[in-house]
């Protein structure tokens, strides 16, 4: 099975290209989903959290307060790097699992932090969704209401552009109009197929 990692910064349409490859017929499996499932109620994830970073992060219904716990670790070089430590590897088992269930001829790993975990070792190819940091900032104030100082906060800690583009095998420019895109992802799509002897 042919595995692309999909990955970006924040805002640049990596939701929007992974749904035109699950528009394709292609299993698209995303970390950030993973994330959530393994700190699910009553799972070792969240029980690992909780020991490591206190109580006061469960809601009265036993969930998680993610939000706290962003705030928590976000700032703190090191509590996010003993969270990474945590979660990454549950993270990364439940992403294997859901790569022996997928569809072939290939899958679609969306990886938002591929670089800054090292991961780009695990998928055969690297595809990064590629655009300017004004156009980052906008697309993220726009969707998520969130800070300008946030969003820079949030940047400060992913890859550089150009890091990523060092390490992609394939770019998706996200400047352009929608129509731009699809046309991308198909000829992507074919080149993928071709790749995984499938084409």
């Amino acid at each position: 099975m042919l595995t692309i990692g999909l990955t970006g910064g924040i805002g640049s349409g990596k939701s929007t290209v992974s749904r035109l490859f699950e528009a394709r017929g292609i299993t698209v499996i995303d970390a950030d989903i993973m994330a959530r499932q393994v700190v699910a109620p009553g799972s070792p994830g969240l029980a690992a959290v909780v020991s490591a970073f206190g109580h006061h992060l469960l809601r009265p219904d036993g969930s998680l307060d993610r939000a706290l716990l962003r705030e928590q670790v976000f700032q703190n070089h090191q509590a996010r790097h003993r969270l990474e430590h945590l979660l990454h590897p549950m993270i990364w088992d439940k992403m294997d699992q859901e790569i022996l269930r997928a569809k072939p001829p290939y899958c679609i790993l969306v990886v938002p932090l591929l670089l800054e975990s090292g991961a780009q070792e695990r998928v055969d190819r690297v595809l990064l969704v590629d655009c300017t940091e004004a156009t980052q900032k906008a697309r993220a104030s726009h969707r998520d209401g969130v800070s300008a100082q946030q969003i820079q906060a949030i940047l400060d800690t992913q890859a550089s552009r150009t890091q990523r583009l060092a390490i992609a095998d394939d770019v998706i420019d996200n400047e352009g109009p929608a129509t731009d895109l699809e046309h991308q992802v198909d000829t992507l799509h074919q080149r993928y197929l071709a790749l995984a002897g499938a084409g």
